[in-house]
């Protein structure tokens, strides 16, 4: 029987074997240590910012940037609908209130428009909005022009969640280098990984400072153990670095067959009546990290689900888009300026095997499944 096909699988090798056998050989197995000095200079200079941070997850890159702009328990942080749980849920252990933002149709990333609006609300009522925390959704960079405009308007500082888009640009920008800081991700599904993992990058010193001082337990510089404020276990260990640092080198390389997989979805599907890929126009600036169709089923005559079963009867892995945050029951009552464009989404999205560890006789597997599925 034919092995699962997963959406996006860890794509390692011999290079990172090597890289993660090296740092256990260099005695520097406890966290902390030259791969993660060099990790984060390194992903720094990629992105085009002064200061990474390499901490043990994206979402803990999320949680010490909201923490170190100075969010706190009663306020409101205004973020994306569409998106993982991870984002919201950082907000929440600030104790800060997450507040909605619905998305735009054609990209799913947060409407900017509609930002302006939910701003004008809250400021207008009189409450603390002390960060705007856009997600680039499944590899695509925000419009942050947009964006980043309307927080300043206001007087926010943005958070750019970049968990997904690591290698993405936008107007010639990179994904990481928004906003007064932005996070990664390195879980083991995304576009390069150190199994689990983050970095907080900015080009603001004292901002990279405090959240290296909040991750290491807020240790004072002492030699005996002082603290004088709640700190975190989240430092990312060597090991991981160094795995990190061997993905770092290959990302263009994975990137580019991910792309290869969008290119072959595409042509599967550019004939269909009420399907389309998701977010296509303008993707030679995504990373293409996972790819998604939406179906109109009145047109298509099937729906995104159909498909789903019969690539499962045939071991293939497939998920609708997310669902938006607004509709998870532990958010419910959550307010936001919500449009229903998520809800469509979440309704009417797939997303496919994309992953750039993909053998070429998997993405036949995937192909002819398709193929199948659309002659009937």
């Amino acid at each position: 029987m034919n092995e699962r096909i997963y959406m996006s699988s860890p794509d390692v090798g011999q290079l990172e074997e090597d890289a993660v056998v090296a740092a256990m050989r260099s005695g520097w197995i406890a966290p902390l240590g030259p791969d993660v000095d060099s990790f984060e200079r390194e992903l720094a200079t990629r992105v085009g910012v002064s200061h990474g941070v390499a901490l043990s997850s994206g979402t803990a890159a999320l949680h010490l940037g909201l923490l170190t702009l100075g969010v706190k328990a009663g306020d409101v942080v205004v973020t994306s609908t569409m998106t993982f749980a991870a984002t919201t849920n950082a907000i929440v252990y600030t104790g800060a209130e997450p507040y909605f933002i619905d998305a735009d149709p054609a990209t799913g990333n947060m409407d900017p428009e509609l930002l302006r609006t939910a701003l004008a609300t809250l400021r207008a009522s009189g409450e603390s909005v002390s960060a705007v925390v856009p997600v680039d959704l499944l590899g695509k960079a925000v419009d942050y022009t947009s964006i980043l405009a309307v927080a300043d308007q206001f007087g926010v500082p943005v958070l750019a969640d970049a968990a997904e888009s690591l290698g993405a640009v936008h107007a010639g920008k990179p994904a990481g280098s928004f906003g007064s800081a932005s996070i990664v991700s390195f879980n083991g599904n995304k576009i390069m990984t150190t199994s689990g993992g983050g970095m907080l990058l900015t080009d603001n010193a004292d901002l990279a400072q405090h959240v290296r001082y909040l991750a290491t337990q807020a240790r004072q510089p002492v030699v005996h153990y002082e603290h004088t404020d709640i700190g975190y276990n989240y430092r990312m260990s060597n090991l991981l670095a160094a795995l990190g640092r061997a993905q770092l080198s290959r990302l263009d390389e994975m990137i580019a067959k991910r792309r290869e997989m969008r290119e072959l979805y595409k042509r599967l599907f550019v004939d269909v009546d009420g399907v389309e890929v998701f977010g296509a126009d303008g993707d030679d600036e995504d990373n293409v990290w996972l790819t998604s169709i939406v179906v109109e089923h009145e047109v298509a005559g099937w729906r995104p689900q159909d498909l789903a079963a019969v690539l499962s009867d045939r071991g293939i892995e497939s998920r609708p888009l997310w669902k938006p945050m607004h509709l998870q029951p532990v958010f419910a009552g959550a307010r936001g300026a919500i449009s229903g464009t998520s809800e469509k989404l979440f309704r009417t999205g797939l997303t496919l095997p994309s992953g750039s560890a993909l053998t070429l006789q998997q993405r036949e597997r995937v192909k002819e499944a398709i193929r199948a599925f659309l002659a009937r």
